[in-house]
């Protein structure tokens, strides 16, 4: 190990409190600085999982996470589309169980996420939107990043109340005229993530992996939240991802909210 910078701890250069401004598409939102430099923002070769149901943000917060650390941004909702718009094998597969009215299997899936894994730009890291959906796939993946990519360091639980997200996704739902989204089918998909997802919580929480963000407020205090829950894993990683150069935060957030579980023992 090279020499530990003056000032610093656990190897790493104090953080100055200066803010950032984080752009993806059209989104644009200033947070408190983590990293000291461009070297210290990227997180280097790490797998994230972002959990959560629908509607609770993720996919906002994925794009400007990817962005923030120069990492790639997965959403399984966008391979399937890209899939199926390419013709590809697996993308015809996908569209005969869609044209009649089925969900994809887990097998197609899983296989499109291991063929995009595999890109050059993951090789950075990641983030995972949207998979795995359950311990199955969590296990398979797991099991594939052993011998083919960089492994799974943080799982990002955003958490949300059933009353919030029923009044967000009301209203998008008034916004873009959509009539899927009633309140029955709200409370129906929160019930469904509850069954199938809630388990990978433990899954990750006993690999001393997750942390848990109030996903309740603006994107940029959200965004804050997130950034410092990783700053935190980061410090208290085992060697194995060790190389992750983040710093403590130096501006803390307003009643944080971000509760993570300790390493799980070796």
């Amino acid at each position: 190990m090279g020499a530990v910078p003056p000032g610093s701890r656990n190897g790493r250069r104090p953080a100055t409190a200066t803010t950032s401004t984080i752009r993806a598409g059209g989104l644009e939102v200033t947070v408190p600085t983590l990293w000291n430099s461009p070297e210290d923002s990227s997180m280097g070769p790490m797998g994230i999982v972002l959990l959560g149901p629908p509607g609770a943000g993720k996919g906002t917060q994925a794009a400007l996470l990817a962005a923030d650390l120069g990492i790639a941004n997965i959403s399984t909702g966008q391979i399937l589309r890209a899939n199926v718009a390419a013709g590809t094998p697996l993308g015809r597969s996908a569209q005969r169980y869609m044209d009649a009215g089925d969900l994809v299997p887990d097998q197609i899936v899983t296989e499109m996420v291991f063929d995009r894994l595999g890109s050059p730009d993951c090789e950075k890291g990641y983030l995972l939107d949207g998979f795995p959906r359950n311990v199955h796939q969590a296990k398979t993946l797991d099991h594939w990043l052993e011998e083919n990519c960089t492994p799974i360091g943080a799982a990002v639980s955003f958490e949300i109340t059933e009353g919030e997200l029923l009044a967000r996704l009301t209203r998008r739902a008034a916004e873009q005229g959509r009539s899927d989204d009633t309140a029955e089918t709200i409370r129906h998909r929160f019930e469904v993530f509850g069954r199938s997802t809630r388990p990978l919580l433990d899954y990750y929480a006993e690999r001393g992996m997750l942390i848990s963000i109030d996903a309740i407020g603006p994107a940029e205090e959200i965004t804050a939240r997130v950034r410092s829950g990783l700053a935190a894993r980061a410090a208290a990683a085992p060697p194995a991802i060790e190389r992750i150069q983040l710093t403590q935060p130096a501006v803390q957030v307003a009643e944080p909210a971000v509760a993570f579980a300790p390493p799980a023992p070796a």
